[in-house]
């Protein structure tokens, strides 16, 4: 990290204060102050004159000694004169030796934040939205709590993923003297992120735009330290090389899970029921019913198997069992016989047996060298034809060459999802062409409700760092060279 002290040398009244940045001189002068009214209480009724403290008068190179500057300039400090304000010369010394302690002790080091999130809208930031505003809720199903930051710098409800929107962060981050530079330039050898990898402490990035971070860039990254998803979904980080370079990997658990179950259940709905088809006959013009419903059906009385029944997997089931379907799972950690027989699931040791039965197949797993490429021209060839897979967890569980091919030739009714590899994913990649898809850009955890969730999430996620304290278990992905927390259940450790 940056450096983090601030130096001082006093001369008569003045004392040139030198430090790191800008941002850390003004804290100076406002910690100072507010220290020094909270030691003196209220002013005594004999007292007249100021009760004291400092101000920031003017830059160093007014009045400050030639050495002084000498020294700003050799340290890389920025560097200022702080005025001294004394109530009553008697207490002079001893006043200004506690200012300077306290100057002194200020803060803990300056990090640099790096955040890449995606682009503005193409017709700008919004200056208005569809909505005034998005509910408060106050945990998430089974008790967990919302975020809890110390306070935020946003407003719920609006654009908070891009770049305008910086997570709300800038405030908070440069008011407290650290850096934050905010990019959706994350891809190639001359990217902003490429070029300021090299001092970043901590990175922060979405599943929706990932900043990828190779075992060769942490290797050009030596200062950092802490690696936070604004979002679920840390397989954009090579968890094995975060182990091995003692990184810190976060993210904000279960801050969009309902966000992402809500949009595969339309994903379904819209594939089972043909509707995007169904639209296009109405945008073109046309009222052509009979290709709308050629290849529409209902859901219910349909099989319907989730691969993984985590935190999304099992909210997609609770959302599907008043469709009158049959539900069934597969995880390698089973589910609690209370909730199998409340939602009349049927349990599957292994994926091929559910794949097997099921009408639709939505894919809900974290990315892992287990789950790669898990849907690949075998396993589709065990499903029913005329089986839908709908897809949110992570493209590369699925082999895009055979889910295009397994449409193709008929084996697959549809396939839908928003999640690619890579993201974003090229002009040429067969998913953009494949007949009846229903692919959208990685939008389904980033609604504006969302965004407002894991924004407060990764501040406080940096408030925990800044301040030494622990970072929430189920936030932890790595920690201490070794997977940890929500890492540690849904995570494999390798290459």
């Amino acid at each position: 990290m940056a450096r983090s002290g601030l130096l001082h040398v006093r001369f008569m009244d003045d004392i040139l204060v030198l430090a790191p940045t800008r941002w850390k001189l003004r804290r100076a002068v406002n910690a100072v102050n507010c220290q020094r009214r909270s030691k003196m209480g209220p002013r005594r009724r004999h007292e007249k004159g100021p009760l004291g403290g400092c101000e920031l008068v003017h830059g160093a190179h007014g009045r400050a000694p030639r050495a002084a500057r000498a020294a700003a300039s050799m340290g890389d400090y920025c560097a200022a004169v702080l005025r001294i304000r004394l109530p009553r010369p008697p207490r002079h010394a001893r006043m200004v030796c506690c200012w300077m302690a306290e100057i002194s002790c200020l803060g803990g080091e300056m990090a640099k934040v790096v955040c890449v999130l995606y682009d503005d809208p193409i017709e700008g930031y919004p200056e208005s939205y569809a909505r005034d505003e998005i509910p408060k809720l106050e945990q998430y199903p089974g008790g967990q709590t919302m975020p809890t930051p110390s306070s935020i710098d946003f407003t719920p409800g609006h654009l908070l993923g891009s770049v305008t929107g910086e997570l709300g962060l800038r405030t908070f981050l440069e008011e407290r003297g650290h850096t934050l530079v905010v990019t959706a330039d994350k891809d190639g050898p001359d990217s902003v992120l490429e070029r300021e990898l090299p001092d970043a402490n901590v990175i922060i990035s979405q599943p929706f735009w990932p900043a990828y971070l190779t075992a060769d860039r942490m290797a050009r990254a030596p200062n950092l330290k802490l690696a936070i998803t604004a979002g679920i979904g840390s397989d954009h980080v090579d968890l094995q090389a975060a182990i091995d370079h003692g990184i810190t990997v976060a993210e904000v658990t279960y801050c969009n899970s309902i966000s992402v179950s809500e949009h595969v259940v339309m994903m379904i709905l819209a594939l089972v029921r043909n509707y995007i088809p169904s639209y296009g006959w109405v945008v073109k013009g046309g009222w052509n019913i009979a290709d709308a419903v050629s290849r529409s059906y209902d859901l219910e009385g349909m099989v319907v198997g989730t691969v993984g029944a985590g935190r999304i997997g099992i909210a997609v089931l609770r959302r599907l069992k008043p469709f009158d379907v049959d539900l069934h799972y597969a995880d390698r950690h089973r589910l609690d016989p209370s909730v199998e027989q409340e939602l009349g699931l049927t349990y599957h040791e292994d994926v091929e047996s559910l794949v097997g039965v099921c009408d639709v197949i939505t894919i809900n797993c974290p990315l892992h060298p287990e789950t790669e490429h898990m849907f690949d021209d075998a396993l589709i060839s065990k499903a029913k034809r005329g089986a839908y897979i709908v897809n949110t967890a992570r493209g590369k569980i699925c082999d895009k060459d055979a889910v295009s091919a397994a449409l193709e030739r008929g084996h697959l009714a549809g396939y839908a999802g928003d999640v690619w590899f890579p993201q974003p994913p090229p002009r040429d990649h067969p998913w953009r062409t494949m007949p009846h898809h229903g692919m959208t850009p990685h939008v389904s955890g980033t609604s504006l409700s969302a965004q407002a969730r894991y924004a407060a999430g990764v501040r406080e996620i940096l408030e925990c760092w800044f301040e030494d304290r622990p970072i929430r278990e189920e936030y932890l992905i790595v920690q201490g060279g070794k997977l940890a927390g929500a890492g540690a259940h849904s995570y494999s450790a390798g290459d």
